[in-house]
Protein backbone atom coordinates (compact mmCIF):
# COMPACT_ATOMS: atom_id res chain seq x y z
CA UNK A 1 0.00 0.00 0.00
CA UNK A 2 1.31 3.02 -1.58
CA UNK A 3 0.19 6.07 0.27
CA UNK A 4 1.62 9.97 -1.14
CA UNK A 5 3.16 12.39 1.35
CA UNK A 6 0.31 14.77 0.06
CA UNK A 7 -2.47 12.62 1.44
CA UNK A 8 -0.48 12.49 4.75
CA UNK A 9 -0.75 15.70 4.89
CA UNK A 10 -4.52 15.87 4.15
CA UNK A 11 -5.33 13.58 6.48
CA UNK A 12 -3.37 14.90 9.46
CA UNK A 13 -4.23 18.51 8.14
CA UNK A 14 -7.86 17.72 8.51
CA UNK A 15 -7.72 15.49 11.94
CA UNK A 16 -5.86 18.94 13.26
CA UNK A 17 -8.77 21.15 12.40
CA UNK A 18 -11.32 18.78 13.99
CA UNK A 19 -9.49 18.82 17.00
CA UNK A 20 -8.88 22.51 16.89
CA UNK A 21 -12.43 23.54 16.19
CA UNK A 22 -13.03 20.83 19.28
CA UNK A 23 -10.19 22.26 21.35
CA UNK A 24 -11.53 26.19 20.60
CA UNK A 25 -15.41 25.24 21.60
CA UNK A 26 -14.67 23.50 24.51
CA UNK A 27 -11.83 26.09 26.11
CA UNK A 28 -14.11 28.72 25.77
CA UNK A 29 -17.41 26.97 27.09
CA UNK A 30 -16.94 24.73 29.65
CA UNK A 31 -20.26 22.46 29.67
CA UNK A 32 -22.22 19.51 30.11
CA UNK A 33 -23.12 18.25 26.95
CA UNK A 34 -26.18 17.35 26.20
CA UNK A 35 -28.04 13.75 24.78
CA UNK A 36 -28.88 15.17 21.34
CA UNK A 37 -25.49 17.14 21.20
CA UNK A 38 -23.27 13.78 22.16
CA UNK A 39 -25.51 12.11 19.22
CA UNK A 40 -24.93 14.18 16.40
CA UNK A 41 -21.14 14.27 17.13
CA UNK A 42 -20.56 10.45 18.15
CA UNK A 43 -22.82 10.30 14.80
CA UNK A 44 -20.64 12.72 12.39
CA UNK A 45 -17.18 10.94 13.90
CA UNK A 46 -18.59 7.26 13.48
CA UNK A 47 -19.60 8.69 9.76
CA UNK A 48 -16.26 10.05 9.35
CA UNK A 49 -14.88 6.45 10.16
CA UNK A 50 -17.09 4.64 7.81
CA UNK A 51 -16.73 7.25 4.63
CA UNK A 52 -13.27 6.82 5.02
CA UNK A 53 -12.88 3.25 4.46
CA UNK A 54 -15.33 3.34 1.64
CA UNK A 55 -12.35 5.91 0.35
CA UNK A 56 -9.39 2.80 1.41
CA UNK A 57 -11.67 -0.17 -0.87
CA UNK A 58 -12.13 2.79 -3.56
CA UNK A 59 -8.65 3.77 -3.65
CA UNK A 60 -6.33 0.37 -2.26
CA UNK A 61 -8.83 -2.26 -2.67
CA UNK A 62 -10.88 -4.44 -0.31
CA UNK A 63 -8.29 -6.01 1.76
CA UNK A 64 -7.09 -2.70 3.13
CA UNK A 65 -10.64 -1.43 3.74
CA UNK A 66 -11.30 -4.46 6.08
CA UNK A 67 -7.93 -3.87 7.89
CA UNK A 68 -8.84 -0.56 8.48
CA UNK A 69 -12.17 -1.38 9.95
CA UNK A 70 -10.97 -4.09 11.90
CA UNK A 71 -8.27 -1.96 13.62
CA UNK A 72 -10.81 1.09 14.05
CA UNK A 73 -13.27 -1.46 16.11
CA UNK A 74 -10.81 -2.83 17.90
CA UNK A 75 -8.74 0.68 18.87
CA UNK A 76 -12.64 1.76 19.88
CA UNK A 77 -13.40 -1.12 21.93
CA UNK A 78 -10.06 -0.58 23.81
CA UNK A 79 -10.76 3.08 23.85
CA UNK A 80 -13.71 2.28 25.56
CA UNK A 81 -11.64 0.25 28.49
CA UNK A 82 -10.01 3.46 28.49
CA UNK A 83 -13.43 5.52 29.07
CA UNK A 84 -13.96 3.36 32.10
CA UNK A 85 -10.63 4.06 33.83
CA UNK A 86 -11.29 8.10 33.14
CA UNK A 87 -14.84 7.35 34.42
CA UNK A 88 -12.77 6.22 37.57
CA UNK A 89 -10.76 8.64 37.39
CA UNK A 90 -13.31 11.46 37.70
CA UNK A 91 -14.67 9.74 40.49
CA UNK A 92 -11.83 9.53 42.63
CA UNK A 93 -10.84 13.14 41.94
CA UNK A 94 -14.71 14.21 42.39
CA UNK A 95 -14.49 16.17 39.24
CA UNK A 96 -17.50 18.76 38.74
CA UNK A 97 -19.44 17.35 36.28
CA UNK A 98 -18.96 21.33 33.81
CA UNK A 99 -15.48 20.72 33.63
CA UNK A 100 -15.22 17.14 33.28
CA UNK A 101 -15.79 17.75 29.15
CA UNK A 102 -12.24 19.84 29.62
CA UNK A 103 -10.52 16.82 31.13
CA UNK A 104 -11.85 14.24 28.57
CA UNK A 105 -10.56 16.82 25.52
CA UNK A 106 -7.06 17.02 27.08
CA UNK A 107 -6.85 13.19 27.87
CA UNK A 108 -7.61 12.62 24.06
CA UNK A 109 -5.45 14.48 22.76
CA UNK A 110 -2.77 13.15 24.74
CA UNK A 111 -3.57 10.03 24.18
CA UNK A 112 -3.06 10.79 20.48
CA UNK A 113 0.21 12.38 20.91
CA UNK A 114 0.99 9.05 22.78
CA UNK A 115 -0.17 6.37 20.22
CA UNK A 116 1.26 8.77 16.97
CA UNK A 117 5.06 8.42 18.96
CA UNK A 118 3.84 4.41 19.28
CA UNK A 119 2.76 3.96 15.60
CA UNK A 120 5.94 5.60 14.95
CA UNK A 121 8.60 3.55 16.43
CA UNK A 122 6.51 0.48 16.06
CA UNK A 123 6.57 1.13 12.20
CA UNK A 124 10.06 1.60 12.07
CA UNK A 125 10.93 -1.39 14.18
CA UNK A 126 9.08 -3.86 12.06
CA UNK A 127 10.39 -2.50 9.11
CA UNK A 128 13.79 -3.36 10.60
CA UNK A 129 12.99 -6.80 12.49
CA UNK A 130 10.19 -9.37 11.18
CA UNK A 131 10.98 -11.25 14.44
CA UNK A 132 9.35 -8.27 15.99
CA UNK A 133 5.98 -9.65 15.70
CA UNK A 134 6.94 -12.54 17.98
CA UNK A 135 7.51 -10.25 20.73
CA UNK A 136 4.14 -8.02 20.11
CA UNK A 137 2.03 -11.59 20.02
CA UNK A 138 3.84 -12.66 23.31
CA UNK A 139 3.18 -9.20 24.98
CA UNK A 140 -0.86 -9.60 23.33
CA UNK A 141 -1.23 -12.87 24.89
CA UNK A 142 0.23 -11.80 28.02
CA UNK A 143 -1.17 -8.79 28.50
CA UNK A 144 -4.42 -10.65 27.77
CA UNK A 145 -3.69 -13.04 30.37
CA UNK A 146 -3.05 -10.34 32.40
CA UNK A 147 -6.26 -8.58 32.17
CA UNK A 148 -8.74 -11.81 32.18
CA UNK A 149 -6.94 -12.31 35.53
CA UNK A 150 -9.28 -8.68 36.59
CA UNK A 151 -12.45 -10.97 35.75
CA UNK A 152 -15.63 -9.07 35.47
CA UNK A 153 -15.89 -5.49 36.18
CA UNK A 154 -18.64 -5.56 39.13
CA UNK A 155 -18.98 -2.17 40.58
CA UNK A 156 -15.66 -2.82 42.76
CA UNK A 157 -12.83 -0.95 40.93
CA UNK A 158 -10.40 1.11 42.10
CA UNK A 159 -8.81 3.56 40.63
CA UNK A 160 -4.67 2.64 41.25
CA UNK A 161 -2.70 5.84 40.79
CA UNK A 162 0.61 5.28 38.78
CA UNK A 163 3.68 6.10 40.43
CA UNK A 164 3.71 9.81 37.93
CA UNK A 165 0.86 10.72 39.95
CA UNK A 166 2.32 9.87 43.46
CA UNK A 167 4.85 11.86 42.60
CA UNK A 168 3.19 14.79 41.90
CA UNK A 169 1.01 14.58 44.65
CA UNK A 170 3.95 14.26 46.74
CA UNK A 171 6.23 17.19 45.66
CA UNK A 172 3.61 19.74 44.47
CA UNK A 173 1.42 21.31 47.01
CA UNK A 174 -2.61 21.56 45.91
CA UNK A 175 -5.22 23.17 46.93
CA UNK A 176 -8.50 20.89 47.69
CA UNK A 177 -10.94 22.79 45.56
CA UNK A 178 -11.32 23.01 41.94
CA UNK A 179 -11.10 26.67 40.05
CA UNK A 180 -12.58 26.44 37.13
CA UNK A 181 -10.38 24.59 34.43
CA UNK A 182 -7.30 26.66 35.78
CA UNK A 183 -3.97 24.83 36.27
CA UNK A 184 -2.25 26.48 38.94
CA UNK A 185 -3.39 29.54 41.30
CA UNK A 186 -1.70 31.98 44.05
CA UNK A 187 -2.73 31.62 47.53
CA UNK A 188 -1.11 33.39 50.26
CA UNK A 189 1.49 34.18 48.19
CA UNK A 190 2.05 30.23 47.24
CA UNK A 191 1.89 28.99 43.64
CA UNK A 192 -0.08 25.98 44.09
CA UNK A 193 -1.59 23.64 41.97
CA UNK A 194 -4.79 22.66 41.43
CA UNK A 195 -6.91 19.40 41.47
CA UNK A 196 -7.62 19.96 37.55
CA UNK A 197 -3.47 19.38 37.22
CA UNK A 198 -3.19 16.11 38.96
CA UNK A 199 -6.59 14.88 37.30
CA UNK A 200 -4.74 15.37 33.84
CA UNK A 201 -1.20 14.12 35.00
CA UNK A 202 -3.64 10.86 36.14
CA UNK A 203 -5.11 10.67 32.64
CA UNK A 204 -2.10 11.47 30.71
CA UNK A 205 -0.12 8.26 32.47
CA UNK A 206 -3.19 6.09 31.95
CA UNK A 207 -3.09 6.91 27.97
CA UNK A 208 0.48 6.47 27.93
CA UNK A 209 -0.36 2.71 29.40
CA UNK A 210 -3.02 2.08 27.25
CA UNK A 211 -0.62 3.06 23.75
CA UNK A 212 1.51 0.64 25.34
CA UNK A 213 -1.44 -2.05 25.22
CA UNK A 214 -2.93 -1.14 22.14
CA UNK A 215 -0.51 -0.47 19.45
CA UNK A 216 0.58 -3.98 19.11
CA UNK A 217 -3.16 -4.71 19.09
CA UNK A 218 -3.81 -2.80 15.75
CA UNK A 219 -0.25 -3.93 14.10
CA UNK A 220 -2.06 -7.11 14.66
CA UNK A 221 -4.69 -6.88 11.96
CA UNK A 222 -2.24 -4.34 9.33
CA UNK A 223 1.13 -3.38 9.07
CA UNK A 224 0.23 -0.50 7.21
CA UNK A 225 1.29 2.78 9.52
CA UNK A 226 -1.01 5.14 7.38
CA UNK A 227 -4.30 2.93 8.12
CA UNK A 228 -3.07 2.07 11.90
CA UNK A 229 -2.93 6.30 12.54
CA UNK A 230 -6.06 6.75 10.69
CA UNK A 231 -7.75 3.42 13.02
CA UNK A 232 -6.37 5.54 16.13
CA UNK A 233 -7.43 9.06 15.45
CA UNK A 234 -11.16 7.70 14.39
CA UNK A 235 -11.04 5.29 17.42
CA UNK A 236 -10.56 8.16 19.69
CA UNK A 237 -12.73 10.67 17.76
CA UNK A 238 -15.91 11.24 19.97
CA UNK A 239 -14.78 9.10 22.62
CA UNK A 240 -15.54 12.57 24.82
CA UNK A 241 -19.41 12.68 23.64
CA UNK A 242 -19.59 8.78 24.32
CA UNK A 243 -18.47 9.56 27.63
CA UNK A 244 -21.20 11.70 28.48
CA UNK A 245 -23.98 9.47 26.30
CA UNK A 246 -23.32 6.08 28.00
CA UNK A 247 -22.64 7.75 31.44
CA UNK A 248 -23.61 4.75 33.43
CA UNK A 249 -23.58 2.02 30.91
CA UNK A 250 -19.86 2.26 31.36
CA UNK A 251 -20.12 0.24 34.92
CA UNK A 252 -22.87 -2.06 33.58
CA UNK A 253 -19.96 -3.23 31.16
CA UNK A 254 -19.30 -6.02 33.29
CA UNK A 255 -17.48 -8.67 31.36
CA UNK A 256 -15.68 -6.04 29.36
CA UNK A 257 -11.84 -7.76 30.84
CA UNK A 258 -12.94 -10.73 29.85
CA UNK A 259 -13.98 -9.56 26.22
CA UNK A 260 -10.92 -7.23 25.86
CA UNK A 261 -8.85 -10.27 26.97
CA UNK A 262 -9.97 -12.78 24.22
CA UNK A 263 -9.94 -10.38 21.68
CA UNK A 264 -6.05 -9.32 22.47
CA UNK A 265 -5.28 -13.00 23.04
CA UNK A 266 -7.03 -13.76 19.37
CA UNK A 267 -4.98 -10.95 17.76
CA UNK A 268 -1.68 -11.91 19.91
CA UNK A 269 -2.24 -15.81 18.28
CA UNK A 270 -2.53 -14.48 14.44
CA UNK A 271 0.93 -12.35 15.25
CA UNK A 272 2.33 -15.01 16.31
CA UNK A 273 0.93 -17.34 13.07
CA UNK A 274 2.24 -14.34 10.92
CA UNK A 275 5.60 -14.45 12.52
CA UNK A 276 5.90 -17.73 11.59
CA UNK A 277 5.26 -17.21 8.10
CA UNK A 278 8.24 -14.65 7.74
CA UNK A 279 9.78 -16.80 10.10
CA UNK A 280 13.58 -15.82 9.47
CA UNK A 281 14.32 -16.83 13.11
CA UNK A 282 17.16 -19.07 13.30
CA UNK A 283 16.23 -21.82 15.84
CA UNK A 284 12.59 -21.87 14.46
CA UNK A 285 12.39 -24.35 11.59
CA UNK A 286 16.18 -23.38 10.68
CA UNK A 287 15.26 -19.60 9.60
CA UNK A 288 12.88 -20.87 6.91
CA UNK A 289 9.03 -19.85 7.12
CA UNK A 290 6.62 -22.31 8.74
CA UNK A 291 4.49 -22.50 5.32
CA UNK A 292 2.29 -24.97 7.21
CA UNK A 293 1.21 -22.55 9.81
CA UNK A 294 -2.53 -21.65 9.04
CA UNK A 295 -3.44 -18.02 8.49
CA UNK A 296 -6.04 -15.99 9.72
CA UNK A 297 -7.35 -13.66 6.46
CA UNK A 298 -8.61 -10.43 7.89
CA UNK A 299 -12.54 -10.83 6.81
CA UNK A 300 -12.07 -13.68 9.57
CA UNK A 301 -10.24 -11.43 11.77
CA UNK A 302 -13.16 -9.00 11.32
CA UNK A 303 -16.25 -11.10 11.83
CA UNK A 304 -14.15 -12.92 15.04
CA UNK A 305 -13.52 -8.79 16.56
CA UNK A 306 -17.55 -8.39 16.03
CA UNK A 307 -18.71 -11.21 17.42
CA UNK A 308 -16.62 -10.72 20.98
CA UNK A 309 -17.31 -7.37 21.60
CA UNK A 310 -20.97 -8.07 20.35
CA UNK A 311 -21.20 -11.57 22.20
CA UNK A 312 -19.53 -9.46 25.51
CA UNK A 313 -21.84 -6.56 25.51
CA UNK A 314 -24.82 -8.53 25.34
CA UNK A 315 -24.09 -10.95 27.97
CA UNK A 316 -22.93 -8.03 30.23
CA UNK A 317 -26.35 -6.06 29.85
CA UNK A 318 -27.85 -9.20 30.34
CA UNK A 319 -25.86 -9.86 34.06
CA UNK A 320 -26.79 -6.41 35.03
CA UNK A 321 -30.42 -6.65 33.95
CA UNK A 322 -30.36 -9.86 36.41
CA UNK A 323 -28.27 -8.08 39.05
CA UNK A 324 -30.64 -5.47 39.11
CA UNK A 325 -34.02 -7.90 39.44
CA UNK A 326 -32.20 -9.88 42.60
CA UNK A 327 -31.17 -6.50 44.25
CA UNK A 328 -35.18 -5.00 43.23
CA UNK A 329 -36.22 -8.83 45.00
CA UNK A 330 -33.99 -8.83 48.00
CA UNK A 331 -35.56 -5.36 48.70
CA UNK A 332 -39.03 -6.15 48.40
CA UNK A 333 -38.49 -9.13 50.21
Amino acid sequence: MHVEPLVWLISLGLVGALLFVDVAVVGRRPHVPTTSECLRYLAFYVGLALAFGVVVWAVWGGQYAGEFYAGWITEYSLSVDNLFVFLLIMSRFAVPRQYQQSALLVGIILALVFRGIFIAAGAAVIAAFSWVFYLFGAFLVWTAWKVGREGDTDGEDEFHPPLLLRLVQKWFPSTTEYHGVRLTVVENGRRLVTPMLIVLVALGATDLLFAFDSIPAIFGLTAQPYLVLMANLFALMGLRQLYFLLGGLLTRLVYLNIGLAVLLGFIGVKLVLHALHENEVPFINGGEPVTGAPDISILVSLAAIVVILTVTTVASLARSRRDERAASAGIEG
